[in-house]
């Protein structure tokens, strides 16, 4: 069974475009070329992977399956690539680390600062998903580590304490709900909102929450930092859902915590791992020095 990965890139385009002569365009190739190719690769793997139709192609069965493993081909090669590429710096070795926007906005900054200079010949790529895809991305192997909150995963991990946790409401001192000591999520929905930019995790989170309770959020502003949600809700703008530890506690800041009364407000961060996987030596250094940090910060 022969075939490159020019014909699997081929292919790809074709399937994602649902037409030849676009997806031979992405990959740099005459139609004429990339009809011979897709032809070829049919008659290699023996079933036909498109169908032709008058105002373009779709996909047979074994082309879906097809399509579904070539991307995987492809997104693996873009991780060896990326695995490989700090050698070329310097660096022995590499760990790639997931995190929720709670770790990366509070804690992990400073652990993973702390752990650079103490192992210098190792680097740390460091990406912000949520909690789901995270512990979904470690269950099937495609990363060795990963920071979630402990009530959002439910996939297949070990998970090693790292850090206590949980969501406060932050209000100006003279908002309505600045005179309760605790509120339920619902009754706060009516307020506009001062959120991270969409895209980031708690965005995500926060407007899963918002629906589960019956609401739609009013989202005045989007901001890049809690710094920022709290800055912009001292002035008025809006009231805003972040991790205590991310509070900005100063005295020219004219704000108000409010505990929710929510389960999923207490959210400890948790290190997954897969159940019985042996972490590469960075991978479980790292590990090892992240939960003795959390061990000190109790």
């Amino acid at each position: 069974m022969k075939y490159s990965l020019i014909d699997l890139k081929l292919f790809v385009a074709v399937a994602e475009q649902r037409n030849l002569t676009k997806g031979a365009d992405i990959a740099c190739l005459a139609p004429s070329s990339a009809s011979h190719r897709i032809k070829k690769l049919e008659k290699a793997l023996g079933v036909a992977l498109l169908e032709r139709e008058a105002r373009g192609v779709s996909l047979t069965v074994a082309g879906e399956i097809l399509l579904r493993h070539a991307r995987r081909v492809f997104a693996t090669l873009e991780q060896m690539h990326s695995d490989i590429s700090p050698y070329t710096n310097g660096a022995q070795a590499h760990v790639r680390l997931w995190a929720n926007t709670n770790a990366i906005h509070t804690y992990l900054p400073d652990d993973i600062g702390a752990f650079l200079e103490l192992y210098p010949a190792v680097s740390i790529s460091l990406e912000e998903h949520t909690s789901a895809k995270i512990a979904s991305a470690v269950a099937e192997g495609d990363i060795e580590l990963g920071i979630v909150a402990q009530q959002d995963q439910s996939a297949d991990v070990r998970l090693h304490p790292y850090r206590k946790d949980r969501l406060v409401m932050v209000v100006p001192d003279s908002h309505p709900v600045a005179r309760q000591q605790s509120v339920r999520f619902a009754q706060v929905l009516e307020y506009p909102f001062v959120l991270l930019e969409e895209g980031s995790a708690i965005h995500t989170f926060t407007m899963n929450k918002s629906a589960v309770a019956g609401g739609h959020l009013n989202i005045r502003a989007q901001v890049k930092s809690f710094d920022a949600v709290c800055r912009m809700v001292s002035t008025g703008v809006g009231i805003g859902l972040i991790p205590y530890d991310s509070v900005v506690k100063s005295p020219e800041l004219k704000l108000k915590t409010v505990e929710l009364e929510e389960d999923w407000a207490e959210r400890d961060l948790m290190i997954c791992t897969q159940p019985e996987a042996v972490l590469s030596e960075a991978a479980a250094v790292l590990l090892h020095f992240l939960t003795q940090r959390a061990v000190k910060s109790v």
